[in-house]
């Protein structure tokens, strides 16, 4: 099992864990808000089994159907992430609105804080190593998956204190009232993790500081060659793909600018891991005198 996919696997089983203790902690005060927070964490349970598919099917080789690999899976389970959450939002603000309608005082509130705070501590561990691990693995959905619960564990930390709130003050309207600030939170991180999918599903270039480590690579590690230039780039999952032309003397042999171009792949590589590379060698007489210039 590979690293990406033992979070992923990780994820699911937290993610149950955490929704059990959280309808748990629902069931033994019938507060709306704890209901909000519950949903939600249905919403983390399913986009977990998502990101394990998804990831599934992007550890999947290159085959004839799918020359460039199956990176971009993962962009589709972090859309899907994305819609799940509005549709919670949406049963959120129902009930909300039925608290609204009807305040009611929760039972046992207190346990059912406690209970709730044991699923926010485990969510926010877990989120810490989403976010971090799965950077490095370059995953889009483990990253999503664990910005998601992270906004699971600061809503969680605003439904406890308007419990509280409403526990110390009798305004039983906080606890609606903090369910839909739940669902206008939850929406805001759906909408972020769909913008963020969107531009790799549009195959948009990478940061600008990825940009100048590359540029800075071929031109320390060109020698020989006299200029770079058309370069383009696109993120696919923990795949970045880079393609530039390369313009040598007209009189190098095809060993030689082979060689020059071995060298540059490799630096990419150490540069930025998992880096694909396509070059186009080509004659002087192609040079643009614009682009990446290679010292002499």
């Amino acid at each position: 099992m590979t690293p990406a996919l033992g979070l992923a696997v990780g994820s699911l089983i937290v993610g149950a864990v955490a929704l059990a203790l959280k309808a748990l902690a629902w069931w033994m005060t019938g507060s709306v808000a704890l209901l909000s927070d519950a949903l939600e964490s249905t919403v983390n349970l399913a986009t977990a089994l998502a990101a394990l598919v998804a990831i599934r099917i992007a550890q999947r080789p290159a085959d004839a159907n799918h020359p460039f690999g199956h990176q971009k899976a993962e962009f589709f389970s972090a859309v899907l992430e994305g819609v799940m959450i509005v549709v919670a939002a949406a049963f959120i603000l129902h009930e909300a609105w039925s608290g609204f309608s009807a305040p009611r005082v929760p039972v046992a509130p207190v346990p059912g804080l406690l209970v709730n705070g044991l699923a926010t501590v485990l969510n926010g561990v877990w989120a810490f190593v989403l976010i971090h691990r799965g950077g490095r693995l370059k995953s889009p959905a483990l990253v999503a998956d664990g910005r998601h619960l992270w906004t699971d564990v600061l809503t969680s930390g605003g439904v406890a204190l308007g419990v509280l709130l409403a526990l110390r003050t009798g305004w039983w309207v906080l606890d609606p009232l903090m369910a839909a600030l739940v669902a206008v939170n939850i929406l805001w991180s759906g909408w972020g993790i769909v913008r963020d999918s969107l531009s790799g599903l549009m195959d948009e270039a990478v940061p600008d500081r990825v940009l100048a480590r590359i540029r800075a690579v071929i031109a320390a590690e060109a020698q020989g060659a006299l200029e770079a230039h058309d370069l383009r780039t696109r993120h696919a999952g923990s795949a970045t793909f880079v393609q530039f032309h390369l313009v040598v003397p007209g009189s190098m042999t095809v060993f030689d600018a082979h060689e020059i171009c071995d060298r540059i792949e490799g630096a990419i590589r150490d540069a930025v891991p998992g880096a694909r590379i396509t070059i186009h060698v080509e004659p002087e007489q192609k040079s643009k005198h614009q682009g990446i210039v290679v010292p002499g």
